[in-house]
């Protein structure tokens, strides 16, 4: 029996050093991208992705700056149009069959992105900083369809979560336009660490199960805050220099290029100013693996998950909050593998959740500010309505959805993603719009031996 003991306790020592959110986050280097490669089985995929750069002197464009108001920045970004978080993008509509874009010298140079025309399915290209890349010309497949949809949209996202884009400026053919889209009417933010920011998934951010939710939704805006290795303790954790209590507050990121350009403490870096922009109306917030990883003690990380969720009460008092439980990783004992869900603060979540749902705070909201670090009494006259709820994502994972870097799989992402997209249809009863558009790239994998 004392043997049997001794060898659970062995295995749940060995899940703090293989499960998701514990291996030490490595520092992302610029010449990460171009050494990067993604694995299928273990076998590298073949990314051949095309070479877009091009002459901008060689060609009549019709140009329009980054400020032009046709454009619609998706995510956070500056106040120079560089990007932060994972999967920043722009989109816009378009006359013509030509489309380019100039980038500026604070993109990343060779940072991975995806576009696409209208709902057709994406396309890569890596960026050259301070480069012109033509990412829609005549010969490219959709650019003279102008049906059903009129005119002709393209979104662009940043794949890499460590890496930005700057926007220069746009250019289509000579005499044609840019033209604006009209936002969709719904929107939802996430707030997370790697896990939702999409770390070891194929394509980063557009692999990431908040990408999956967000584009899985169908007319549905969504940004997501998340960053690898941050704590939402506000504590450095794998050298992000602050937690997600206060970095949310902000418009950059904890990367490397954020503390080169702000400081290692990141003490110049801007408030995010919530109401030059629309406000969510859900909010799906899944941090906890990496102050896990620094044995965070229990009240501590409850206590910056209440203001944390305090925060975004007060920026959006409308917005549901939707707490995802966490998963740790498994273990293998014996002859079967396990979860670890009990490491991953479930008793913390509940009393979060059971603070925000109770008479006394409904009755008088507490909200935070993250940037003075100080808290205050939302001004109502009548209590509130909960809006608290949590997601328990248990069972939804399984041991081969973790892969070998201890994060989701792209497989274990669209699980996440597809059962947390029915869970918002049935408990918030928002419909799901996506009507056949590609979400996730590279997943179509089919048997074609039908007697094998």
């Amino acid at each position: 029996m004392l043997w049997h003991v001794f060898c659970y306790a062995f295995s749940l020592l060995l899940v703090t050093v293989t499960a998701a959110g514990f291996k030490p986050h490595v520092k992302r280097l610029l010449q990460d991208i171009q050494e990067r490669d993604i694995l299928q089985n273990g076998q590298i995929r073949i990314t051949d992705y095309a070479n877009t750069e091009i002459d901008a002197t060689a060609y009549n464009f019709t140009t329009y700056p980054a400020n032009s108001t046709e454009i619609s920045y998706k995510g956070r970004w500056d106040s120079t149009y560089t990007s932060w978080w994972s999967a920043p993008g722009i989109k816009f509509g378009f006359t013509g069959e030509t489309v380019a874009i100039s980038f500026g010298n604070l993109t990343s140079d060779g940072v991975l992105v995806g576009y696409r025309i209208s709902g057709l399915p994406w396309n890569f290209t890596n960026i050259t900083s301070g480069a012109t890349h033509l990412l829609v010309g005549p010969d490219t497949p959709g650019a003279n369809l102008t049906y059903p949809l009129s005119p002709n949209t393209l979104e662009l996202r940043v794949t890499n979560w460590a890496y930005g884009i700057q926007i220069d400026s746009l250019h289509v053919a000579s005499g044609e336009s840019i033209v604006a889209v009209p936002d969709f009417s719904r929107r939802v933010e996430f707030i997370g660490d790697s896990l939702t920011a999409g770390m070891y998934t194929s394509y980063e951010g557009l692999a990431s199960f908040a990408h999956g939710i967000g584009q899985g939704l169908g007319q549905t805006e969504y940004s997501i805050t998340a960053f690898p290795g941050i704590c939402v303790t506000d504590l450095d954790c794998f050298d992000n220099p602050r937690g997600q209590v206060h970095q949310w507050f902000y418009t950059q990121d904890t990367s490397g290029r954020a503390q080169a350009a702000y400081g290692s403490d990141l003490a110049g870096e801007d408030p995010y100013d919530f109401a030059a922009h629309p406000a969510a109306d859900l909010v799906i917030i899944n941090i906890g693996t990496n102050d896990v990883s620094y044995t965070i003690p229990d009240d501590t990380y409850q206590d910056a998950l209440t203001k944390l969720i305090e925060g975004v009460h007060g920026v959006w008092p409308d917005a549901q909050v939707m707490l995802m439980s966490l998963w740790i990783g498994f273990y293998n004992y014996g002859n079967n593998y396990y979860d670890d869900t009990a490491s991953g603060y479930p008793a913390q979540i509940q009393a979060v959740y059971d603070y925000f749902n109770s008479d006394t705070y409904l009755a008088n909201p507490v909200i935070y500010d993250g940037v003075t670090n100080t808290t205050s009494t939302l001004n109502t006259t009548t209590p509130i309505q909960p809006f608290v709820k949590i997601f328990n994502t248990t069972g939804i994972l399984q041991e081969n959805d973790i892969g070998p870097q201890y994060h989701p799989t792209d497989v274990g992402a669209v699980k996440v993603a597809s059962h947390a997209l029915r869970y918002i249809n049935l408990v918030y009863g928002w419909d799901l719009l996506a009507n056949g558009p590609e979400v996730q790239h590279d997943t179509l994998y089919w048997n074609d031996w039908p007697n094998y």
